[in-house]
């Protein structure tokens, strides 16, 4: 064997006896009565310290739950920013537009001596009746079996080509006969065609108005929108010699 395994060997040897000493030692000194009201007192400190222990641990993972709740806050908050920052950039074009009318001139620019020039009034313009758009809140209550995956935008797109196809029908009945065209007499002719003693006093248009006015297609997705907006009361039907007329309510 080598010096250097015997001298190895030798301290490790020592090493063991050194602690059985001192256990010895420790066993002896749990004996004595100042020594062990001393241990005790230890004893007890060491509860107290492992029961301080216990807490700083529970409070350790109280906060790292609670770091955990505000870093998915946090990323919900950002998902949220980013959903309104995408809101404001694509405003959809059927929301209705404040604007601003402006005076064509200014009253302090008139000259108080001279009598204000008279207007001609102006001719009186008919109105024509549309479609008002769906609300948020109407949208939410349509069953979601009726809307499947359409949008609130898509719905408010058919309504406002609806509109559009009234407005550009009831131009034409409005307009005199004599500065028709012969495309717009003809659209004349047959819009008083399908009129009937129902739809009286009513605005309404039928799907050959849709292609003629509108790029909307009278598909299945068309029709699963107008039960819609007869649900939310935009519209109802009036049918009558193989037509299906739409009338705005």
């Amino acid at each position: 064997m080598a010096s250097s395994d015997l001298e190895q060997l030798c301290s490790y040897i020592n090493e063991k006896i050194g602690n059985v000493k001192r256990m010895l030692s420790l066993r002896n000194c749990g004996q004595e009565p100042t020594l062990k009201t001393m241990l005790d007192k230890i004893g007890d400190e060491i509860i107290v310290v492992n029961e301080l222990l216990n807490k700083l641990e529970s409070e350790i993972q109280y906060q790292e739950q609670t770091n955990h709740s505000l870093k998915e806050l946090c990323e919900s908050l950002e998902e949220d920013y980013e959903d309104v920052e995408h809101l404001k950039e694509n405003i959809p074009p059927h929301l209705p537009q404040i604007t601003v009318s402006q005076n064509l001139a200014n009253v302090s620019d008139l000259d108080p001596e001279e009598p204000a020039p008279t207007k001609k009034p102006p001719k009186e313009q008919r109105s024509i009746k549309e479609m008002p758009f769906i609300t948020s809140d109407e949208f939410n209550g349509i069953p979601a079996y009726m809307k499947s995956r359409l949008t609130y935008c898509q719905i408010n797109d058919v309504v406002k080509e609806i509109n559009k196809a009234v407005v550009s029908k009831y131009k034409i009945l409005h307009q005199p006969k004599k500065s028709m065209s012969s495309l717009a007499r003809n659209l004349y002719h047959r819009f008083i065609d399908e009129e009937t003693k129902d739809t009286k006093g009513q605005y309404f248009i039928v799907e050959a108005d849709i292609k003629e006015f509108t790029a909307l297609k009278a598909d299945k997705r068309f029709h699963v929108i107008l039960n819609i907006l007869r649900h939310c009361r935009r519209l109802s039907e009036i049918r009558g010699g193989g037509l299906t007329r739409y009338v705005i309510t």
